[in-house]
């Protein structure tokens, strides 16, 4: 659903492919359908009313991406997506609509009145996108996935700058960005409620690098047949510092540390030489966590009254004041 307030239209995806728009009376007791869209082939995923432009934008189990003109009610263009997608934010200001799918796979169109054309498509996650958030003011979209991650995209920056952010053990279900304090608050299936201070410098994860050998004690992993026998070793298993990417065995990685700067809000596997350089001060959380006590499968946060609404699996809706946490 999408409903904007100034209009007060209600705009309903369906499981048969259209879409329902309703006007909502003043005092919220009555709901006037106005308009069916016939939008897609299958299920309905997400629908997006963007007022500026008069546009709705909708996305469907069909691999459709398609946006109708709300004024007249006429589909005005329409885009195949890789697969069906699960995420959808648009910026005015440049009419680009981002686009995220059950590939993990996020796609940047630029949209006209009656066409659209490809930017660039990224690809962070290895499961799918669940969540997308776009803030027009930093220009920066995050992305939450099944896979537990959060990644913000720096957009604005034009330096193809991706931060990972891993606080949740289970997939992100809600991101909103409350861009006058810099925190994004973060909402999983594992029932958390997680609030990131964002006004800190973070780094990059490394990439891991690829080695036949353990990069700090030179033995060798358990393919590189030839070393083995030179050296009359028995081959090890191959694990990477989160830290510095490189690739070590699990003598030489035994540690475990939290590192926030790096978006590693639990603790992971770093080397030996990584572990005794990371300080208590690097080890500072910049997150706080909040148990919702349920499942969670939905939120909205309303920054105007500082209102969090959650709704679960246990089929209950909860409020939440937010003003203590977010300020």
């Amino acid at each position: 659903m999408s409903f904007n307030p100034e209009t007060r239209t209600l705009s309903v995806g369906m499981d048969t492919g259209s879409i329902c728009e309703f006007i909502l009376s003043e005092d919220y007791n009555k709901m006037t359908p106005a308009r069916t869209y016939q939008a897609h082939q299958g299920r309905v995923t997400v629908v997006l009313f963007v007022l500026e432009m008069e546009w709705l934008l909708s996305t469907g189990q069909d691999k459709n991406f398609t946006w109708h003109c709300s004024e007249s009610g006429q589909q005005l263009g329409t885009y195949r997506t890789a697969a069906w997608v699960s995420g959808l934010q648009f910026d005015v200001e440049t009419r680009h609509a981002f686009v995220g799918d059950q590939s993990g796979q996020v796609t940047i169109l630029k949209l006209e009145q009656d066409s659209c054309s490809l930017v660039t498509t990224f690809k962070g996650h290895t499961g799918n996108v669940t969540a997308l958030c776009w803030d027009p003011v930093t220009r920066v979209l995050f992305s939450g996935s099944s896979d537990h991650s959060i990644i913000m995209w720096d957009i604005g920056g034009r330096k193809g700058t991706a931060i990972e952010l891993q606080g949740h053990n289970d997939k992100v279900q809600g991101l909103c960005y409350a861009s006058h304090t810099r925190q994004l608050i973060s909402c999983s299936s594992d029932g958390s409620i997680v609030i990131w201070n964002m006004d800190v410098t973070r780094q990059e994860t490394p990439e891991w690098l690829d080695s036949d050998s353990c990069q700090k004690c030179e033995q060798p992993f358990f393919w590189n047949f030839k070393q083995m026998w030179d050296s009359k070793k028995i081959g090890l298993r191959q694990h990477h510092c989160r830290k510095c990417g490189q690739a070590v065995c699990g003598k030489c990685s035994s540690k475990r540390s939290t590192i926030p700067l790096m978006g590693f809000e639990f603790e992971v596997r770093v080397c030996d030489s990584c572990h005794e350089s990371i300080s208590d001060e690097d080890r500072a959380p910049t997150v706080t966590f909040h148990d919702s006590k349920h499942s969670i499968v939905y939120m909205h946060y309303e920054p105007t009254t500082g209102n969090l609404l959650t709704s679960g699996t246990d089929k209950v809706i909860k409020l939440w004041d937010m003003t203590p946490v977010v300020s």
